[in-house]
């Protein structure tokens, strides 16, 4: 009930957020053919957006360039934190910024596609929310158990030995006391408290707690009341999905988004080299939520800006909602466990603290790298920015807003 009343209050407050009324007609850039302007064209300051792209490069990841290094200087130390998908050598500090639709400025290789990590959230928690919209999920609140069914795990030996005698055979990601309870909405918001290990990978394995004591056994939260950011769960919600879409959910992104709204032929959705699954007698690779350890989206900053646009016009393109406005209030309405993480990975700019220079209003698709797509409807305005240091990502905002300062 308090969680209701919060839910509530928030979208009473925020009525009209996102949704300023347009003075324009809004511009969707077909497939193959982005038009482009000079900043000046639209009213913008054309030194001030210079300014931010010469801050965007000044301030690169300090990062290894090289994806696999990266992770065993990070997430590689955690226990189980090996490798296991692919990772890959990144580019340059690479950025494009829309305005009313148009490209009005980018810098760097663009057109490369490179990791992505957990901007892959977003592209996951759409393929759910398509879900939702054709009725093959009812609803958010139902439990994800009454939905997957055991799955067989593919790569298991013909002849098992006797130590195996007896063991389960079936993967149930759902079977226990806590994970029956577990809603898609928990799920999404990463509220859920999901227990077990998929893909070799425990989740308190996952930003493991300072306390070893903690890491086993420990007493679970009632789903909602606790966020917890943790990649096992995501994957967990992406087994999940291929189990009510039965098919590979990159055909599922590919038919129902990216086709739709004009991306490249050149994006790639990967798993692990250890999460294929028999489906209706073939094998599918579940896909990961990111690349915490390798694998997730590879993309080019073109397409990133092309789901951004999407994200700002609330899931339409065109005359077509791809996305129902439902869904995408869903995603944009936080819960009292984290106010300013709506549906993965829509992160909300309701505290001002990642983000201070930029409105309440504004939300993003942020992923480790840092990768960014920028969304603020106040301006109408769309930015990707990959590879920037974290703390530079207020600044460079900043320096891009200067550029509405008539």
């Amino acid at each position: 009930m308090k969680q209701t009343l919060f839910v509530l209050a928030f979208a009473c407050g925020l009525t009209a957020f996102g949704q300023k009324k347009s003075t324009y007609e809004p511009y969707f850039p077909e497939a193959n053919n982005w038009i482009q302007k000079k900043p000046a064209e639209l009213g913008l300051n054309t030194a001030s957006i210079d300014g931010a792209i010469r801050f965007a490069i000044a301030n690169e990841s300090k990062n290894p360039r090289n994806m696999e290094v990266s992770h065993y200087q990070s997430f590689g130390k955690e226990p189980f934190g090996f490798g296991i998908g692919p990772f890959a050598e990144r580019g340059e500090p690479t950025g494009i910024i829309v305005y009313k639709g148009y490209i009005v400025a980018q810098w760097g290789e663009p057109a490369r596609c490179d990791m992505t990590h957990s901007v892959t959230k977003s592209f996951l928690s759409s393929v759910v929310g398509v879900a939702v919209d054709r009725g093959l999920i009812k609803s958010v609140n139902d439990t994800v158990a009454a939905y997957v069914p055991p799955i067989e795990l593919y790569g298991e030996p013909v002849s098992r030995s006797a130590d195996d005698f007896g063991k389960p055979e079936l993967l149930r990601l759902f079977d226990t006391p806590h994970n029956r309870t577990i809603t898609w909405n928990a799920m999404l918001r990463q509220t859920s408290d999901w227990e077990g290990t998929l893909w070799g990978k425990p989740e308190w394995a996952d930003r493991p707690d300072k306390d070893p004591t903690q890491w086993l056994n420990r007493p679970r939260h009632k789903q909602g009341e606790v966020y917890e950011y943790n990649d096992v769960r995501v994957n967990a919600l992406s087994l999940a999905a291929l189990s009510v879409w039965r098919k590979p959910l990159p055909q599922v992104l590919k038919e129902n988004i990216m086709d739709k709204i004009g991306a490249s032929n050149t994006w790639r959705w990967t798993g692990y080299r250890n999460s294929w699954i028999v489906l209706d007698g073939q094998v599918v690779q579940s896909v990961s939520g990111g690349g915490h350890w390798g694998g997730g989206m590879f993309i080019n900053a073109y397409d990133m800006a092309r789901f951004g646009l999407l994200s700002l016009h609330r899931g339409r393109w065109k005359d077509q909602q791809l996305l129902s406005e439902n869904w995408v209030r869903q995603a944009l309405t936080p819960t009292p466990a984290e106010p300013t993480y709506g549906y993965m990975n829509w992160f909300l700019n309701t505290d001002k603290k990642l983000l201070p220079s930029a409105s309440a209003n504004v939300f993003y698709h942020l992923g480790n790298g840092t990768n960014m797509i920028y969304v603020d409807p106040d301006h109408e305005l769309v930015m990707v920015c990959r590879w920037i240091n974290t703390p530079a990502m207020d600044g460079l905002v900043a320096k891009l807003l200067e550029a509405f300062n008539k």
